[in-house]
């Protein structure tokens, strides 16, 4: 007997211990998220994490909208944005194992409209080549084309011709939203229907995530959604959900911690689900193979224990961290910033999903990680801060040399009947100048939400005075260019951003 229960002692004492230390791990991380939450002042925020296939945390922090007293949950709504795109390599690639189309294929042979730069790169861009940003194009640039705009993807697609080559044809990397939207519409024209019917009907529903969404006008039949915010001088500006329908397939999902755990489940388990396959274990190979590489700095190789490589496969930023391949991605919405990170090694995954524009997503990752790999964690979520910090002052001294170089007292060269007419860019489309009373109006062509009054600034420069709050961009100038004679002849943007580059529309009027 005594031998028995020395026996039964040994056995089950490594097993208590396991799983106290387990519980004592998560209760430290959920402290540490509860106090991040509020240092950075976050709204609301819900954070989830699987480990060895099993769901050990999926909660919300904080509240759904600033000013009310609705709790986030893990089954609240955010909008996960470029997270969206491992959906679309997903897809492409349960239309590729059943032979509807090959990685390879160029794009032409399903979408004879697209068109590059110039016409090799048209000719001989691959289904590949749109999932890994290495076609030419500068990062986010051409994002203009579909920001807020009321314009088919198809027709986003076709103007994606008339932006610039920024490097050379697959010698570098370009993060380009018009190429997953370009895979969107490969996926429309070999299944027949679009893409987001596509991944509802063959991801979300096998995988029973039911309460995701692939556009904001799903949105009224779901219980819980958080509200988007936009950081103002400290505060926490509530705005609107903007339509993100032409550019869905590089950002439109909408979900929540608990069926995001089920995606991130499936990626783990190399596209197997209960005793389904979804996708092949080579396609998720091939997702996770570096298409694109990245230099890493010296700074990044300190910060994140000697990094060794930075790229990117199908969908998936790939990295690695203390001898783990990471897979991961972040998303930017118009008040909303996601995160989600791999570690295949470890059989973990963890996403992050906030109601607000402010870089806390990332560090809580990888502190989870250090938590969960039995790692000393740092405080990875206030050197982030002091990072915020530093990136909103370049941001604030950006907008003040702006101010400082307002010129007052100082007249347009040019009547207002001169300026006011119609300009056009190739690449934008057209924007109007109109006359309203003893003022002028702004309108871009099919973008309602943009629409904005012009002050005058200085010279022939006019402040845009935009009529709905926006998050990714505020103060902004136009300037009405001359030509030799002093004709009107063109507009000038400055809206200074990091993200929506006003300053490639180049319009040219057209007529009075």
């Amino acid at each position: 007997m005594r031998i028995f229960s020395l026996l039964v002692i040994v056995l089950v004492l490594p097993l208590s211990f396991g799983y106290s230390q387990n519980d004592k791990i998560l209760q430290d991380v959920d402290k540490y998220l509860a106090k991040a939450q509020r240092d950075w002042n976050i709204p609301g925020m819900a954070v989830g994490i699987i480990k060895d296939g099993k769901v050990i945390h999926s909660k919300g922090y904080g509240i759904m909208k600033q000013g009310s007293a609705e709790r986030v949950s893990g089954g609240t709504l955010f909008a996960i944005a470029s997270n969206t795109k491992a959906f679309i390599s997903a897809a492409l690639s349960i239309l590729e194992e059943e032979g509807k189309l090959s990685w390879d294929d160029p794009v032409q042979k399903h979408l004879p409209y697209f068109k590059l730069y110039d016409e090799y790169a048209s000719q001989h861009t691959t289904v590949r080549d749109l999932l890994c940003h290495r076609v030419g194009l500068g990062t986010f640039s051409g994002d203009a084309i579909w920001y807020n705009r009321n314009m088919p993807a198809e027709e986003v697609v076709k103007r994606a011709a008339e932006v610039p080559q920024a490097y050379e044809y697959r010698a570098g990397y370009g993060y380009s939203n018009l190429m997953f939207i370009t895979a969107g519409e490969v996926i429309k024209a070999v299944s027949g229907k679009s893409w987001a019917q596509f991944v509802e009907e063959r991801i979300f529903k096998p995988l029973g995530m039911n309460q995701s969404c692939t556009s904001v006008t799903q949105l009224p039949k779901r219980k819980s959604v958080a509200t988007p915010h936009k950081p103002v001088n400290g505060e926490n500006i509530p705005i609107e959900w903007v339509n993100w329908d032409n550019m869905g397939a590089a950002g439109g999902i909408i979900s929540n911690t608990d069926d995001m755990l089920k995606w991130m489940n499936l990626q783990l388990q190399q596209g197997k689900y209960g005793e389904k396959q979804l996708f092949s274990a080579a396609s998720q190979r091939n997702f996770w193979h570096p298409h694109n590489n990245n230099r890493v700095s010296e700074a990044a190789q300190k910060q994140y224990e000697g990094r060794h490589f930075s790229g990117y496969g199908l969908g998936w930023g790939l990295s690695d961290y203390r001898g783990r391949l990471l897979t991961s991605h972040g998303g930017g919405y118009d008040g909303m910033y996601s995160r989600l990170v791999l570690v295949p090694e470890e059989q973990m995954g963890i996403v992050v999903l906030t109601n607000s524009m402010k870089g806390i997503s990332t560090p809580l990752t990888y502190y989870i990680i250090d938590a969960m790999m039995g790692l000393t964690p740092k405080d990875w979520s206030a050197e982030a801060l002091e990072r915020q910090k530093s990136w909103d002052d370049y941001r604030a001294n950006r907008l003040k040399k702006r101010y400082d170089k307002h010129v007052k007292g100082t007249t347009a060269d040019v009547s207002m009947d001169e300026m006011i007419g119609l300009y056009r860019c190739p690449m934008y489309g057209d924007i109007e100048i109109k006359k309203k009373g003893d003022a002028m109006t702004i309108h871009f062509s099919n973008a309602p939400n943009l629409d904005a009054d012009l002050k005058h600034w200085h010279y022939n420069t006019y402040e845009i005075k935009w009529k709905k709050t926006l998050a990714w961009f505020g103060f902004g100038t136009v300037q009405f260019e001359l030509s030799n004679d002093g004709a009107v002849t063109g507009l000038q943007f400055d809206v200074p951003n990091d993200d929506i580059f006003f300053e490639e529309i180049n319009a040219v009027k057209v007529e009075q």
